[in-house]
């Protein structure tokens, strides 16, 4: 009897070192990085190069997945209901701050809310850009403003979905300069893109890293941005503000995982997310992309998810009920 204590602590302490050698294991198997839109959009241009940097720091793949629908609903849904063991990340845009509050104003079941998510870390927060093609007949903001006021409903505008990244800006710049456009869905930035470039719609409000290439081909045109400083991949392009309307909105690339994940991994993966932002193969792409790094740690980030959230909320609600 009097041996039992001494078994039962030597038990413990086998137990305790195999649950640490299991949580030093991780990751021993591929991982998977949902990123809720198509191909050829601003989250899928971040992810894959950030992607190849986790596969290098955690020393196992990370597969990129692209869950697209819903404006960017589906995906967002799919990681939340992941399991909560590290295996599962998503990269995802603000739209993940907005879809919540727009199915509540549709009055559906929420795909997702937002304290099923825990932040890892931003990498980029690039303004919305509003881009027409080349060939067409506006060269400013105030040309392409007086045209939409003259003739209301007429010209139409594309997105990645209702209530997406790329809706919800153009509503904002709508209210604010007092004009009506016709709104047409995609699934994703990328299909809006190649619309937009077929004649299909008239413009686009798009982050900078999928479209400078076509900017810088010729192909597109840059009118204005919704940032308050200049935009580096598009110097002398002015922003909204400067203009006299005062919206402003980012496209935001940030890394989550499902809230119950556990600390220790947590803690693996915003190591892992601070080293890829640093790593300048991913720096050297992304600002290629038009897109440059500008990198937040969880708690950082938290903070300004917070004030994000809110803002969205408020825009979302102004815009209303979009069937």
């Amino acid at each position: 009897m009097a041996h039992r204590p001494a078994r039962l602590a030597l038990l413990l302490a086998v137990l305790v070192a195999a649950a640490a050698q299991a949580q030093t294991l991780w990751p021993d198997r591929p991982m998977t990085m949902i990123v809720p839109f198509p191909p050829g959009g601003v989250a899928d241009t971040v992810a894959r190069p950030v992607a190849d940097a986790l596969s290098r720091e955690l020393k196992q793949p990370v597969v990129v997945e692209n869950r697209a629908g819903a404006g960017g609903a589906l995906g967002i849904g799919v990681a939340a209901r992941a399991p909560a063991d590290g295996y599962t990340v998503l990269l995802s845009l603000s739209s993940i701050s907005i879809l919540p509050e727009a199915d509540a104003i549709l009055d559906r079941k929420p795909a997702y809310a937002l304290n099923q998510f825990r932040p890892i870390a931003r990498f980029t927060a690039d303004p919305t850009v509003l881009v027409v093609r080349a060939d067409s007949p506006w060269h400013t903001l105030g040309e392409f403003v007086a045209d939409m006021r003259r003739h209301p409903g007429t010209f139409n505008y594309g997105s990645s979905g209702n209530y997406g990244t790329m809706h919800v800006p153009m509503e904002m710049l709508k209210g604010s300069a007092g004009f009506r456009m016709t709104h047409i869905p995609y699934t994703g930035a990328g299909p809006a893109i190649v619309a937009l470039l077929a004649g299909q719609i008239d413009a686009i409000a798009s982050g900078p890293s999928t479209v400078v290439q076509q900017i810088q081909a010729g192909k597109l045109r840059a009118l204005a941005h919704w940032g308050d400083q200049p935009l580096a991949a598009l110097p002398g392009v002015p922003s909204l503000t400067q203009a006299g309307y005062p919206v402003r909105f980012a496209q935001r690339s940030a890394l989550f995982v499902p809230s119950k994940t556990p600390e220790d991994i947590v803690q693996r993966l915003r190591a892992a997310a601070a080293r890829a932002a640093a790593d300048p193969a991913v720096r050297q792409v992304v600002a290629k992309a038009g897109s440059p790094i500008e990198y937040l740690d969880a708690p950082e980030f938290q903070t300004y998810w917070d004030a994000d959230a809110s803002m969205m909320t408020q825009a979302v609600r102004k815009i209303g009920k979009v069937e």
